[in-house]
C-alpha cells in the first residue's frame, strides 16, 4: 500500500478555499424555499429511525407534525418519547403481512391511514407528515399508486413529507425532492440475533 504524498499546510489551505468558495457560490444560487417529498427506502436499517429523527428537529423547531404508521401495530417506542400538543401519531397497521394473512383487512388499515393522510395534506397547521411504512402498502397494491401520486402532488406547497419504507416504486422516487437508500452490508438477525428493544423497536 502506497503513502499518499504530503501535503503542506499551504497546499491545503488554497484547496479548502477553493472549495470554500465553491460551496458558497452553490449556497447563494439555492434561494427556493417549500416542501419536501422526501422518501427513505433501501433494504438496510434506519428508514423509519431516520423519518423520526427529522421529526424530533421538527418539533424542537416549534412544527406542528403528524405520524401514520402503515402495516406496524402497535406503538412504536418512538411514541413514549416524541410527544406534546404538536404531534398526533396514528398506528394503522395491523403487523407483518405474513402474520395479518388477511390482505382484505390490511387494505382497509391502509385505506383508514391514508384518508388521515390526505386531511392532513391539506391542513395549514400541520408542517410535517411521517408516512411510516407507505413504500410498503404500495409495494402490496394495497393503495392506487396514481392516487398516492397524485394526492402528494397536491399537498400544500410548503408542507414536508416523509415516507419510509423497502423497494420506494420507481414513480414515487421520480417525484420525490430528496431520496436515500440504506443498503444493508451486515445485519445481526442473519446470525441468529433477535431483535431488541431500542435497536429494532
Amino acid at each position: 500500500m502506497s503513502t499518499p504524498p504530503a501535503v503542506t499546510e499551504a497546499e491545503h489551505r488554497a484547496a479548502m478555499q477553493a472549495l470554500q468558495s465553491e460551496m458558497d457560490a452553490k449556497i447563494r444560487a439555492a434561494q427556493e424555499k417549500r416542501g419536501l417529498v422526501i422518501v427513505h427506502t433501501g433494504d438496510g436499517k434506519g428508514k423509519s429511525t431516520a423519518a423520526f429523527g427529522m421529526l424530533a428537529r421538527m418539533l424542537a423547531h416549534g412544527r406542528r407534525c403528524a405520524v401514520i404508521q402503515f402495516i406496524k401495530s402497535g406503538h412504536d417506542a418512538a411514541e413514549r418519547v416524541l410527544r406534546g400538543p404538536l404531534l398526533t401519531w396514528h398506528s394503522v397497521g395491523g403487523g407483518f403481512t405474513w402474520n395479518t394473512q388477511d390482505r382484505a383487512a390490511d387494505i382497509a388499515r391502509c385505506r383508514e391511514g391514508w384518508t388521515l393522510a390526505t386531511g392532513y395534506f391539506q391542513n395549514p397547521e400541520i408542517d410535517f407528515v411521517v408516512l411510516d411504512e407507505l413504500n410498503i402498502v404500495l409495494g402490496c397494491d394495497y393503495l392506487p399508486k396514481a392516487e398516492v401520486l397524485a394526492a402528494l402532488r397536491a399537498k400544500r406547497l410548503a408542507q414536508h413529507v416523509v415516507i419510509t419504507g423497502r423497494g420506494a416504486l420507481p414513480e414515487l422516487l421520480e417525484l420525490a425532492d430528496l431520496a436515500t437508500e440504506m443498503r444493508e452490508l451486515k445485519h445481526p438477525f442473519k446470525a441468529g440475533v433477535k431483535a431488541q428493544a431500542g435497536i429494532e423497536f
